[in-house]
């Protein structure tokens, strides 16, 4: 297959072409940079030496920390939609390379919390430097009027593929419902 058909594939992604050259144009560029983040992810990812689940447990563990709330292995299960078991693996394997440490949980003395470790919070921050500074200093130099654009623009296109379902309050906070809870309940 020629390099061309391969390089391009990815904005080709639309059922129905956009009916102005405007939006076809805008179109693009959203793929691209769906495209671009994806690459991006994948090479932080490489780049940190842990696999798929591992850099999404380093990331979902350094977040609840800077968010000051407790990660345990059971929060880690349903978040990875994976099994205890498999939980039980990554986590063995990100002590075993220093990114994790078990720590006891603050109030039940049966449970355990993990904590991401300064090396962990380094590797993550390292793999995404590149990504976040060309998003914020893209984001910085527009008007407040093009960012007030581009924000509804994006919210609406994240509401339409949401299909009328509520945004949750952040995305790990889900009722069995399945309708959003505040983080402190």
């Amino acid at each position: 297959m020629p390099l061309t058909v391969v390089r391009r594939e990815h904005v080709h992604l639309y059922a129905r072409e956009p009916r102005s050259r405007a939006a076809k144009v805008a179109v693009d560029a959203l793929l691209r940079l769906q495209h671009a983040e994806e690459q991006q992810l994948e090479q932080a990812r490489t780049e940190s030496g842990l696999t798929k689940n591992e850099f999404l447990t380093v990331r979902y563990m350094l977040q609840a920390h800077r968010d000051g709330r407790a990660m345990g292995p059971k929060d880690l299960a349903v978040m990875l939609n994976v099994s205890n078991a498999s939980v039980t693996k990554i986590v063995d394997g990100l002590v075993a390379k220093g990114d994790i440490v078990r720590v006891p949980h603050p109030t039940d003395r049966r449970a355990q919390v993990l904590e991401p470790t300064v090396q962990a919070a380094e590797k993550i921050d390292s793999s995404y430097a590149r990504f976040h500074e060309a998003v914020v200093g893209v984001m910085d130099h527009l008007s407040s009027e093009d960012n007030e654009v581009l924000a509804r623009c994006l919210t609406q296109i994240t509401d339409a593929l949401a299909g009328g379902a509520p945004t949750p309050v952040d995305e790990y906070t889900v009722d069995p419902d399945g309708a959003a809870e505040p983080i402190d309940s």
